[in-house]
């Protein structure tokens, strides 16, 4: 068997503030640092100690990953960090309040953008002051896998060929493998564990700061058929009014 977890990052500043967050580099608020830590603990008690871990290069993701790994003393554990974890780029939303979007352009259309499974939103304006585009920690990449808008199809595209050719390998050896990343990038990597379908996809939440612990077979496959509520390292109950609660929020951090 394989061993792998996948984490949320906790509550970003701009999850608090209700902004389309996507590729903008936001840090974790107190509450978001004390999901981290305590989803350290969750671990703890349930006897997982990750032996490496991977994230995007968003600073709320690695954040969440350090307050976590040092809950666990484990912060000297290997680290391997891509673009291709990072959340959904969220194009000309970025940085646009969720509930003044829906306002302007109609509920129905905002939840397209934000839920459907393959229509992005509007391209990222170069005007727009939130623009993470020219992030420094982008330059060395060919310009046109730089996205200015993706939907959840593009996040599955970009985020594949890393689950091959980086986290398999670190399985298949046997390590207990913690990714720490992002509402979308996490639910691309459950629809390709669990073969999700497009349609079904759309109704996924991913609660922040909570475990998901998965047992792998030797083709990296789910070795227990069941449902994804009863792979979260909390109560039921809980992890429900949690994803209930980021089903509310109009996820797009």
């Amino acid at each position: 068997m394989h061993q792998l977890v996948l984490l949320r990052h906790g509550e970003s500043e701009w999850n608090k503030l209700n902004l389309f967050t996507g590729w903008y580099d936001c840090d974790l608020t107190e509450a978001g640092r004390a999901e981290a830590a305590a989803a350290g603990a969750m671990l703890t008690d349930a006897g997982i100690a990750p032996d490496v871990v991977h994230t995007s290069v968003q600073i709320r993701a690695i954040r969440t990953a350090n307050l976590a790994l040092d809950a666990m003393d484990r912060l000297w554990i290997p680290v391997r960090r891509s673009w291709r974890l990072n959340e959904r780029h969220y194009g000309d939303l970025t940085g646009r309040n969720k509930k003044e979007t829906a306002e302007k352009y109609g509920d129905d259309q905002v939840l397209v953008w934000r839920r459907s499974y393959d229509v992005p939103p509007p391209p990222i304006a170069a005007d727009n002051p939130s623009n993470p585009n020219d992030d420094p920690r982008y330059a060395a990449l060919p310009p046109e896998l730089v996205p200015t808008a993706e939907c959840l199809a593009d996040v599955v595209d970009r985020m594949l060929p890393y689950w091959y050719d980086s986290i398999v390998p670190d399985l298949a050896a046997g390590s207990t493998v913690l990714v720490a990343a992002h509402g979308n990038s996490l639910r691309a990597l459950v629809k390709h564990l669990l073969d999700i379908s497009d349609d079904e996809i759309t109704g996924l939440n991913i609660p922040t700061g909570v475990p998901l612990a998965f047992e792998l077979d030797d083709e990296f496959r789910p070795a227990e058929d069941k449902p994804i509520e009863e792979r979260y390292l909390m109560d039921e109950a809980a992890v429900r009014a949690k994803a209930e609660a980021v089903a509310q929020q109009a996820s797009g951090g």
